[in-house]
Order: C-alpha cells, then structure tokens, then sequence
C-alpha cells in the first residue's frame, strides 16, 4: 500500500512538471552596433525580470522561463532579421524583447513576427513610423514615440531661450523620424532649424558634415545620431573646429560613454532621455544594483518593463501562446487594477491567477496608449564638472 501511494504521489509531481510548460523569451538588441554601450544594461533589466518570474515558479503552473539573446546590431536590418528567425525557427520562442532600434525593428516585425505570430515589445524603438505599422496586434513598445520627444526637446529648448538650432541626425528611420518630429514642433514654436542634415554612422572624419552645419549657424547643435558611433564624430568635429560648444543630446545620445570621452568638453550642454522619477524607478535602481548593472542607464527599466508585460499578459491568458496573450497586455499595463512595481512581479502573477486585475506600472510608469506605446516620461540630463546628470523630469 505504501509502495502504491508513493508511486500514485510521484506520477502526481511528474504530472504536475509536464504540465507547467516552460517559456522561452527572445531578448534581441543590439549588443554589437551604434549603442553596444547602453544595450549590456538593457539586456541585464529584461533578464532581472525574466530571473524573477522564473524563480517565483507563480507564472502558468509553475513554468521556468529563459531568456535566449539574439543581436540585432542596430542597423544591419538583415543581420537582425536573420538573429530573429533563429529565436522564432530554431529556439522556439514565446516572445520577443525588442528589439532596440527602429529600423530593424521594423524589420523584424514585417519579417519575423508577423510571419510567425510573435509578439514583440521593444523597449526602445521610438519611431514615429511604428505607431501605424501594420502589425497585427502583435507590436507594443514601452519608449514613447519620438512625437512626443520632439515636443520634449522644443520645451527644453524654449525653457532655456534657444532661438535657433542647427540639427543633424543618424540616416536611418531613427533619425529621420526623430528630425522631423522635432523640426516641425520646434518651428511650429517659433523657433528656427538653420540646417537638417543626415550624416553616416562608421565614418572617421566629420569635417565635411560639421563645415555645412556650421555655415548655417544656430544657438545650439541638436545631435539625433547613436552615442557609439556618428553623433559623437560629429561631436568631436564640432569642438575641434570650434563650430558649436552647446550640445543638445537626445535619447540615443545619452550614455555614460559620453563622460568618457568628451568630459568637461560637453559642460553646459544638455539633453533627455525617457525615464521617471516614480518610486518604481527608484526601486528598480536598487536592484539592478544589487544585479550587478546600472538601472539608470537609458531603456534599461523599459527592458525589465517590456520582458514583465510579456510575462503578466500569458499568466491573464492563461498561454504562453502569443496568439492568445497579445490581447491582454493592455488589460495588465493599464488601470484598473492594483497597482504593481519593480520587484512584485511573483504578487502579479498571482492576483491574475485570483481572477484580480493589475495595473503594472513597473520601473518606467507605464501606461500604454495609442497602438500600444508609452505615454511618455522623460528626465532631462545637464553636463557639469566632465559628467551628465537628472535635473528635472517632464
């Protein structure tokens, strides 16, 4: 009898492991590329959030979930869309966190997901364009548009009393996008753009591009180009020539690599970048210190964002499936529903197995609208004494 009951118990937790189908997430940015010096911290906040629900063991059962990385180099649309075919095709992924940039997330969407029927949610692709890509109900975003930072950046701008800028931004949709939607917010202000030009990543000399930007003239210098790669040749150009002094740095500028290598170089210039200052930021800080990694580094709260709306949205499904959960990331993300932050991810999951909404508002304070993109936050960053910090939030 007891070698009947203990084999009955057994069969029970071999049921009960087969059950709970483990969850595998595509985590693909671009870890070699123009923004290879922010993407480690993104890719870290995605994983926290992915290692916190795994060891809760409360998603769908008790399902294990593991992050598989792809790279998406940021630029390379058919390199990202190969990465991406390989995490769908051969790696079976569930999801897809990202990817980073816009053009090749735009890329994989009409390659990948919408041929397979993957939801993505992309931490950082702010593209104007993607708001009304056809997507299938498959593409969200927890970056705000670049709509919306093009009127961040013409209120910083007038706050500060700029009259005039010259503009220059990376040739990609990126760029274009954000150039656009800054050009037509900040005349439409009163100000004036002297100069719009595109300038090439991967170039060792920016002379050419600094001398047009410099006979047009301008208060300040609007650098929408990648950290890693031309936006900081422009940069260096402009100070060695002596053409611009003043800065403004938008999202895909702002990096701590900007401190090692311009310094006090860049003292007086500014800039922003999503983020907030909720207590859901601030806890999150503590524990991607407490990982190992910088938390305030740009879209890395966004990552921890994206990979738990994923999460949240298969347990509301009750599917790992995407087909079935891609209808639910708006019901976690928003209100009505408690509250959930940075760290309450087992607590979510939990209350949505109660039959209880949530309204995650995570490390960024979510809150999707629109096609399901961020509202937007951003913090506007000044550099003092060789190095950027917060000043304000918008």
């Amino acid at each position: 009898m007891k070698k009947l009951l203990l084999a009955t118990t057994a069969t029970a937790l071999m049921a009960g492991s087969a059950f709970a189908e483990d969850v595998k997430i595509g985590v693909i940015l671009g870890f070699t590329g123009p923004l290879e010096s922010i993407t480690p911290q993104m890719g870290d906040g995605a994983e926290l959030a992915i290692k916190e629900v795994s060891d809760s063991g409360a998603l769908l059962g008790g399902a294990k979930v593991e992050s598989i990385r792809g790279d998406s180099t940021c630029i390379d649309a058919g390199a990202a869309t190969a990465a991406a075919e390989r995490l769908v095709t051969s790696d079976k992924v569930n999801a897809i966190m990202g990817a980073d940039c816009s053009g090749v997330t735009g890329a994989i969407l009409q390659n990948v997901a919408r041929a397979n029927g993957v939801v993505m949610v992309s931490p950082s692709a702010t593209s104007p364009g993607l708001s009304t890509a056809e997507d299938d109900g498959l593409f969200f975003r927890t970056a705000p548009s670049d709509a919306r930072q093009g009127v961040i950046i013409t209120n910083i701008l007038q706050d500060r009393g700029v009259e005039s800028v010259a503009l220059t931004y990376t040739n990609n949709d990126y760029g274009k996008g954000l150039a656009d939607a800054f050009k037509a917010e900040f005349e439409a202000a009163g100000g004036e753009v002297t100069i719009s030009a595109a300038h090439e990543d991967g170039k060792a000399d920016y002379s050419a591009e600094v001398g047009a930007l410099a006979s047009a003239g301008g208060d300040v210098l609007v650098v929408a180009g990648y950290v890693d790669q031309g936006g900081s040749g422009v940069i260096r150009g402009a100070l060695d020539s002596g053409a611009f002094d003043t800065f403004y740095l938008p999202d895909g500028m702002v990096g701590t690599k900007l401190n090692e290598v311009f310094g006090a170089e860049l003292n007086g210039s500014y800039g922003a970048y999503p983020g907030t200052d909720s207590s859901g930021a601030a806890t999150y800080g503590e524990m991607a210190k407490a990982a190992g990694f910088d938390g305030t580094s740009a879209f890395s709260a966004e990552s921890y964002d994206a990979a738990a709306l994923i999460m949240l949205s298969m347990q509301a499904a009750k599917s790992s499936a995407s087909a079935d959960f891609k209808d639910h990331i708006f019901d976690v993300a928003n209100a009505p529903g408690v509250e959930i932050f940075p760290g309450e991810l087992e607590k979510a999951l939990k209350l949505i197995a109660d039959g209880q909404e949530v309204n995650y508002v995570g490390a960024s304070a979510v809150e999707l609208v629109g096609a399901g993109e961020s509202a937007g936050n951003y913090q506007e960053i000044e550099f003092s004494d060789g190095a950027y910090s917060t000043i304000k939030y918008r």
